[in-house]
């Protein structure tokens, strides 16, 4: 008797990689940075980064139980959500204007598009945008690195990109400060030594490629030497290694193809330094990203590799 042939939809070929894991893999690589936030910015980071992660998770739960759609919060992409949304925010901000920000990167920008894999935005990055454009005050007002070792709360600087920018009073930064952290900022991007672990971790376990980080950052080296700026200083500063590592890579808001995942990352890098060089705003990473995440559909259908062996349709004269 014959056997039974059983017909069933792609995937044919399974592996135990699942969402879950590689968004704990993620968080494992976000850990190096969110230690150094704590070190460098206080007790109050990891405040903003447990509201941040609440919000977002419970926004989730809650979503998908008024939408009456199976509950997600156990793939940890909330987590991870929350979690960068925290990285791109002052430590100087209001615990409620992260909850905010939360609600919207999983309700507006996550959920309302089908869920995990349906947003066509970084939400973490759009939910920072909103925040920028809602409160912009608190949004641009940076605490000094240890501040809390001071006397007075209200130790307030201006970021390197500020000072650069628009001449703002402040001391620059040295490279080494800026390399280990020790230099205002976002929570999250200061410290390029735990960036950079990060990436390596999450390239060492597959779970990226290095494509876009390095097409990223080496087409913002390339402008910047071009421009006559200091390559290094650019490369350090503002949020251009956390975007780079841990948000253009985002599986549902980046090219799947390589000659996709080249023009994404080149376009983010140029999109960034004319926003620095020439922007009104000192820094360009956030804007940068999601520009391109809105080009995703169309980069993809003009870099789509040819099928194999299918030929070229000749164009006659």
């Amino acid at each position: 008797m014959a056997e039974k042939l059983i017909v069933s939809s792609s995937p044919h070929i399974r592996s135990g990689v699942t969402t879950r894991k590689i968004m704990l893999d993620v968080i494992i690589a976000l850990t190096p940075a969110a230690i150094a936030s704590v070190i460098i910015f206080g007790f109050k980071a990891l405040v903003l980064i447990l509201c941040s992660v609440a919000s977002c998770v419970l926004s989730e739960y809650v979503c998908r139980k008024v939408m009456k759609r199976e509950n997600t919060i156990g793939d940890l992409s909330a987590v991870v959500t929350g979690i960068l949304l925290a990285f791109n925010v002052p430590v100087g901000v209001s615990p409620f204007i992260v909850i905010f920000g939360g609600i919207a990167a999983i309700v507006v920008v996550k959920q309302m598009f089908g869920g995990i894999g349906q947003n066509f935005v970084n939400p973490a990055l759009t939910a920072r945008i909103i925040l920028m454009s809602s409160f912009p005050a608190q949004m641009s007002s940076w605490n000094a690195p240890f501040y809390y070792l001071h006397s007075t709360d209200a130790m307030t600087t201006a970021s390197p990109l500020g000072i650069l920018k628009e001449g703002a009073s402040g001391t620059m930064p040295t490279l080494l400060n800026m390399l280990v952290g020790a230099r205002a900022g976002c929570l999250g991007e200061t410290c390029a030594v735990a960036l950079i672990l990060g990436g390596i971790y999450l390239v060492v376990r597959g779970v990226i490629s290095p494509v876009i980080p390095l097409c990223y950052i080496g087409s913002v080296a390339v402008i910047s030497l071009i421009a006559g700026r200091n390559v290094l200083f650019d490369l350090l500063a503002g949020g251009l290694l956390l975007g780079a590592i841990f948000m253009a890579t985002d599986y549902a808001t980046s090219p799947i193809n390589l000659k996709g995942k080249i023009v994404f990352a080149v376009g983010a890098g140029v999109i960034t330094m004319l926003i620095r060089v020439f922007g009104q705003l000192p820094e360009g990473v956030s804007f940068s990203i999601i520009l391109m995440n809105l080009l995703v559909p169309h980069i993809e259908r003009l870099t789509r590799p040819r099928a194999f062996g299918k030929e070229r349709v000749k164009v006659e004269d």
